[in-house]
């Protein structure tokens, strides 16, 4: 029998699914079916790049939870998730991209089989890796269930980090320095900017000597100069160019955990809108920073750094922060809590969250930002970069 190899203890798992079961009581759901490849693992250990095929773990209100996926990935699951194998079940591969049979089918019946297919069941409607012909399948398959939208129901449950979660997002700050350390280090005017990128990704999965790093749920984003003022685009195999401005929004990755951070590197003289806008940037986040504390609001952060941009003429539309932790492709984030106007959510220690306090103008961009962490007593910035 394979053991598998778990990044957490059975009480934390066990820890983890009580909280789940106690939400879907909350919401009278009797079977939780999830997509999320963040919630499945952070349920049961599941680790594996395959969520680009249809997958779930369902959670009952009793015993363990089921694995559900591929055939061939059944062997990833034996090697990460807690389970006995009788609860990881794995479908044939002529399901995988057929037009004329869905996954699901043979989900419904394994639902069925288990006396698992009635009652109220809750599915991640708005997950990326959940789709409208996976829905409709389960509806056609379960006709004697009632589906309820359950889409961030195990994401809140994560807001609150373990004390392993958060030696993990320390070991994910410790390879961010690194990596900004390496931008630093190696950028210069006609450096391909593939080439820093490359260097970036090195830097990212050699970690440091005593443990190395993942892969990030979002690529490097590095545009410089006008470009900058988009805040989402890549990289290409243009050389840098002198007298430009280029942020690196990037993350390190530990076990799946992620601590993003962005700086901003201006290549010859910056000139004064860089170095006001480094100014304010950094008078907003001290204001952001020292309110942020257990007990108080998300938005009385972003209203603390917000009040200051706009004193200099700035008004910031978008969100200022987000939480952040264990994450897969296509993003980082957590989709639950962020740092904006009418968010009431309280803070406790434990949360941690992404400073996201980028600047993106109509002609240039300037970011720097921190990942941060809500102790006892107020916040601790992750990682130590410059």
């Amino acid at each position: 029998m394979t053991v598998a190899a778990l990044n957490f203890s059975l009480e934390e798992y066990a820890e983890r699914l009580n909280k789940t079961r106690i939400a879907m009581v909350g919401q009278h759901i009797d079977v939780l079916i999830v997509s999320d490849p963040a919630n499945m693992a952070w349920l049961t250990g599941y680790d594996g790049w395959s969520f680009y095929v249809h997958q779930a773990v369902i959670v009952p209100l009793q015993g363990e939870p089921i694995w559900f996926g591929r055939g061939i990935d059944e062997a990833g699951a034996k090697r990460t998730a807690y389970m006995d194998y009788g609860n990881l079940v794995g479908y044939p591969d002529h399901y995988v991209h057929s037009p004329e049979r869905h996954p699901m089918e043979l989900l419904c019946t394994l639902l069925i089989e288990r006396g698992l297919g009635k009652g109220i069941v809750g599915v991640e409607k708005d997950a990326y890796w959940f789709s409208a012909a996976a829905y409709e399948t389960l509806i056609a398959g379960l006709p004697n269930a009632k589906f309820v939208d359950a889409t961030v129901l195990v994401n809140w449950q994560r807001i609150v980090k373990s004390s392993q979660e958060i030696a993990y997002m320390r070991n994910a700050a410790r390879i961010i320095e690194l990596m900004h350390q390496r931008i630093y280090q190696k950028i210069e005017p006609g450096m391909r900017k593939c080439d820093l990128t490359a260097e970036i990704y090195d830097a990212a999965i050699r970690g440091t000597p005593e443990f190395g790093g993942d892969y990030p749920a979002l690529v490097p984003l590095l545009p410089s100069g006008a470009d900058a003022a988009a805040c989402h685009l890549t990289w290409d195999d243009k050389p840098m160019r002198n007298n430009e401005g280029t942020f690196f929004e990037i993350a390190g990755v530990y076990k799946r955990y992620h601590v993003p951070m962005s700086r901003t590197v201006f290549l010859g003289k910056p000139d004064q809108r860089f170095l006001d806008a480094e100014k304010i940037i950094l008078e907003g986040m001290e204001a952001g920073l020292s309110v942020a504390k257990p007990g108080i609001a998300c938005e009385d952060i972003a209203i603390a750094f917000c009040d200051v941009l706009e004193r200099y003429g700035i008004k910031k539309e978008n969100r200022v922060g987000y939480s952040v932790g264990l994450a897969y492709p296509p993003d980082w984030g957590e989709h639950t809590v962020s740092l904006r106007r009418d968010d009431k959510t309280e803070l406790r220690p434990g949360m941690t969250f992404h400073f996201m306090t980028g600047l993106w103008m109509e002609d240039w961009g300037f970011e720097m930002t921190e990942t941060i962490l809500i102790t006892d007593n107020g916040m601790e910035c992750l990682a130590n970069v410059p």
